[in-house]
């Protein structure tokens, strides 16, 4: 009884892919499921348990629905279905001894051609004039486009929607995108188009048990588009059921090219939480996982739009620091089409065109230079006077080169930036000493390097400096828990970290040490900086590299790290998810305060 109730769930199980492109994952789908009931098949037969053999096979391809914008796609994933039902049933009829009439072909998966963010997923089934033709292969005369009072429910909706970020959308897609949400979500124009399948799901699925999950572009759960996505779907009721971190999909074409993805499966309200439940054994079908960047299988109790256990909390875009800490800023920019920026040729020749030149010829840093060194230098002609602009012949045409640049731009700022085309066109140079922070970092590092620079060295805008810190600050900033923070919150470069001065810094809650504590800081901080110091020779790229980080480096890192801990409160041992999970209720704390 338990076997043939087993094969007819089988049987009475759909499943909608609404990008379903050539049909893998639903002919994927119907073979699972076709071996299950074979298995099935198996057992009764082989224990002589009486069954209809007439309708021995109760999964049909008719349970497989489909989505699909290329015409050419519909024809070739209706094709591998009928391809795997005659796979299975040769299985089936191996097992069973006898012949399966398999021809005339008499199913059909309802696989339609069309945009999926403008259709309606719960109407993809026949009109009730469909009929079978003389050698009975069941015809479509369309299907219908609008709801008759019969919805269609799906079980599993499940698919791999097109990939495109929010810089490479045509304006179409993005129109199509910003009609799915409410007016008043803000930040839409920001998501991937990938999001617009979540946004239809949610309506599709609300008060359902239905199960979805979908292969998705990683920044969907980073940065800015978390707030603007997943308090959204978190206020339709989704929760998120199982999820896959970043991990990196090679295309098997001759390119090789890759995508960085991550799967989440989520329901409306289905799902139960395992904080209502005394252990994970009563709850076998609404267990939570998280599955890391190595596949390992994690328990959750809940999973936000992070993708780790803890609190639905939504870092949005902040102007000012929520603690009461130093400003950050990015650094200075040209916006000179690389007229005022200098090789070290070029500002040797400067120099020795005329030696007072060199007063306006500084070192020039960003991010790269940060980590990895190298020179180059720039004109910071902030003091110059107009006779000392025009004796250099070299100056002159820098500058005048930039003016023509900017006077050709179709941007109002910088063509009144066009009137001191001897100037940066935005400057936030500090008169003394700053942290420097790469804007874009390796997410191999541990650490995200951070520098103190001098103010004579200029600071270009692919870092970001905070003027006013101090070695505590230094020291909170190198930390693991801060690492930790920046590593679930910021934004992602392909898998490097992209760090953010209004999602990471503004939004971080900094701890309230004590006197003892906060000098502990500065002194482990310090300890980093001589550490540094003792590899002259080597960038913060190769110091930092995890495999090869020199023992006092690492050693000074350790002892910061448990300060910082200490003075947060925090146990020594706890893991970045469980430190994460304590900075989220720290947030919403001094959010609450603030």
């Amino acid at each position: 009884a338990a076997l043939h109730a087993f094969q007819k769930k089988l049987g009475s199980l759909t499943f909608l892919d609404p990008a379903c492109g050539s049909g893998n994952f639903l002919t994927e789908t119907y073979l699972s499921l076709r071996r299950l009931e074979n298995k099935v098949i198996s057992l009764l037969n082989n224990g002589n348990v009486a069954f209809d053999f007439d309708g021995v096979i109760q999964v049909h391809i008719n349970q497989f629905y489909g989505i699909e914008i290329n015409d050419f796609a519909v024809t070739v994933a209706k094709t591998a279905l009928w391809i795997a039902e005659s796979q299975m049933i040769a299985e089936t009829e191996a097992i069973i001894s006898q012949t399966i009439d398999f021809l005339p072909l008499t199913t059909n998966a309802f696989i339609v051609e069309g945009n999926a963010l403008r259709m309606d997923w719960s109407t993809l089934k026949p009109k009730s004039d469909s009929a079978m033709n003389e050698e009975g292969l069941l015809l479509f005369s369309g299907f219908n486009t609008e709801l008759d009072g019969s919805e269609h429910y799906y079980d599993y909706v499940m698919g791999n929607p097109p990939f495109v970020g929010k810089k490479e959308q045509s304006k179409t897609q993005k129109e199509e995108l910003v009609s799915l949400f409410p007016k008043t979500v803000k930040g839409v124009g920001n998501l991937d188009y990938v999001t617009g399948w979540y946004a239809k799901a949610i309506e599709l699925i609300r008060g359902k048990q239905t199960k979805c999950a979908f292969v998705s572009t990683n920044s969907i759960t980073q940065g800015e588009q978390v707030p603007t996505l997943w308090k959204y779907l978190s206020e339709q009721g989704l929760t998120v059921d199982f999820a896959w971190r970043t991990f990196r999909w090679d295309s098997e074409s001759t390119e090789k090219a890759h995508v960085h993805c991550v799967i989440v499966g989520f329901s409306c309200g289905g799902s139960t939480s395992l904080t209502d439940h005394s252990s994970l054994s009563e709850v076998e079908g609404n267990r939570k996982f998280i599955f890391d960047e190595n596949g390992n299988k994690i328990p959750a109790s809940r999973i936000n739009g992070y993708l780790i256990d803890a609190a639905d909390v939504f870092i949005e875009n902040r102007a000012k620091p929520l603690c009461d800490v130093p400003k950050i800023v990015y650094g200075s920019m040209p916006i000179d089409d690389n007229h005022l920026i200098l090789t070290k040729e070029e500002a040797d020749a400067m120099i020795a065109e005329n030696p007072v030149n060199a007063k306006f010829v500084k070192k020039y840093v960003g991010g790269d230079e940060i980590l990895n060194g190298g020179e180059r230098f720039c004109l910071w002609l902030t003091n110059a006077s107009v006779k000392e602009l025009r004796q250099s012949k070299l100056i002159s045409a820098r500058v005048q080169e930039t003016k023509n640049f900017r006077s050709k731009s179709s941007r109002p700022q910088t063509l009144k930036l066009a009137d001191t085309p001897w100037l940066f066109g935005e400057i936030r140079q500090p008169e003394k000493q700053m942290l420097a922070i790469p804007k874009v970092s390796s997410e191999r590092r541990r650490y995200i390097p951070v520098a103190f620079v001098s103010p004579e060295i200029i600071v270009n805008g692919s870092a970001l400096i905070v003027p006013d810190a101090t070695l505590y600050e230094f020291g909170v900033l190198m930390s693991n828990v801060h690492n930790a923070w920046m590593r679930v919150v910021a934004g992602r470069l392909e898998t490097r970290y992209q760090y953010s001065g209004n999602i990471v810094y503004n939004n971080f809650p900094w701890c309230n040490p004590t006197e003892e504590q906060k000098a502990t800081i500065e002194k482990t901080a310090q300890s980093i900086l001589d550490a540094r110091a003792n590899h002259t020779g080597d960038s913060l790229a190769d110091l930092y590299d995890e495999t090869f980080m020199p023992t006092d480096l690492r050693k000074a890192h350790r002892e910061n790290d448990a300060a910082v801990m200490k003075a947060y409160g925090f146990k020594q041992g706890m893991s970045e998810s469980e430190i994460v999970s304590e900075l989220f209720k720290l947030y919403e704390m001094l959010v609450q305060k603030a």
